[in-house]
């Protein structure tokens, strides 16, 4: 019937794609994801073929499709409709356009049972593994920081507050209503300085905000080398950085350089990073009532054009990827976290890649 869409115009139109450079399609290519099979079949249940029904999805598929959810913050509807709707979605799964496409309740199961079986965190030390295959060891020191990555924000009363910081449960609460309700999520104030523009020529100091933000707080350490993030740990948001530094180095690094913020500096970090044989290169505060002495200032000027490195990954999953955590509870909000951090590397392997490929 003249008008109607065949297959050759599917392909005509992955062809376009490939030919203008179809990111997911690059992807696919540099990592390997049948790699992450022997894990992810040995966490999943094998469902009784017996009783007849649909076969399950193929678990490196529905994984790929966990990925798209990582690298584009969807929810299980969203990355549902976007797998219907989108051709470079639908190859990078390794779907046809005749094959039925995992529905939303599919993928939440999925991703339950991975984050269940706590495989996940497998998953990003599997691939780690595949870094150090391919030559991408952990060198030339450690950079660690954390952020936060806001939740939902519990809409609650100053006695319902009271009730759940003693541990209780608000009354006449339903089912329904405390299981919607995040109990592992921490308030905490990011403050920073919101520069004014100068009246008159003048200039002017700039001003402090506060701004209070519910949900988590992700930790971890990048390889000054190559910027992989090697180490993580995921704690409530209002947990403080230097109390995850152990949780973050990674043993692995082939230098003994540690560079962090002030938030890390403490008698007792100092000593655990001593008795490791690494070395603190950690920012110095400024002294209270006083100015700033030139030769700390220069120092911390060097040490942060290192530091910076590890902004990028912040920019990177809170910016381009819209990291949120959209679930209830410490558990599923590391899982959440886990893939983004996962993903990130995987990006981090394409752009390195790609500067090697020939134009």
């Amino acid at each position: 019937m003249a008008g109607q869409a065949g297959f050759f115009d599917a392909e005509e139109r992955l062809r376009w794609l490939s030919a203008s450079g179809d990111p997911l399609e690059r992807l696919r290519a540099v990592v390997d994801f049948e790699a992450f099979r022997a894990e992810l079949e040995a966490t999943l249940p094998r469902a009784d073929r017996s009783r007849g029904g649909r076969p399950p999805y193929d678990a490196v598929l529905m994984f790929r499709v966990l990925v798209l959810q990582a690298l584009y913050t969807l929810s299980d509807e969203q990355t549902e409709y976007q797998l219907r709707d989108r051709l470079s979605f639908m190859r990078f799964a390794g779907l046809s356009l005749h094959d039925a496409v995992p529905d939303a309740k599919t993928i939440w199961l999925y991703r339950e049972q991975l984050t269940r079986a706590g495989a996940l965190a497998r998953l990003f030390g599997r691939f780690d593994a595949m870094l150090a295959e391919r030559g991408f060891l952990a060198m030339g020191g450690q950079i660690v920081d954390a952020t936060v990555v806001e939740a939902r924000r519990p809409r609650l009363t100053k006695e319902e507050k009271a009730t759940l910081r003693d541990g209780g449960t608000p009354e006449g609460w339903s089912k329904a209503r405390t299981r919607q309700i995040d109990r592992d999520g921490r308030w905490t104030i990011k403050r920073g300085r919101k520069a004014t523009p100068p009246e008159g020529g003048a200039p002017r100091q700039a001003a402090e905000i506060a701004v209070p933000m519910f949900g988590y707080k992700n930790h971890l350490g990048i390889d000054r080398g190559h910027g992989f993030i090697r180490r993580f740990t995921v704690t409530h948001a209002a947990r403080h950085d230097g109390s995850q530094l152990g949780a973050v180095l990674d043993a692995n690094n082939t230098a003994s350089g540690v560079w962090a913020d002030t938030a890390y500096r403490s008698k007792a970090n100092v000593e655990m990073l001593d008795r490791r044989g690494l070395v603190p290169e950690f920012q110095r505060a400024k002294p209270r009532g006083r100015p700033m002495p030139a030769h700390i200032a220069r120092g911390n000027a060097t040490r942060a054009r290192v530091r910076s490195l590890v902004e990028h990954v912040f920019a990177t999953e809170k910016r381009r990827m819209g990291l949120v955590v959209r679930s209830i509870g410490l558990v599923r909000a590391t899982a959440r976290i886990t893939l983004a951090n996962l993903v990130y590397n995987m990006r981090r392997l394409v752009w390195i890649e790609g500067k090697g490929a020939p134009a």
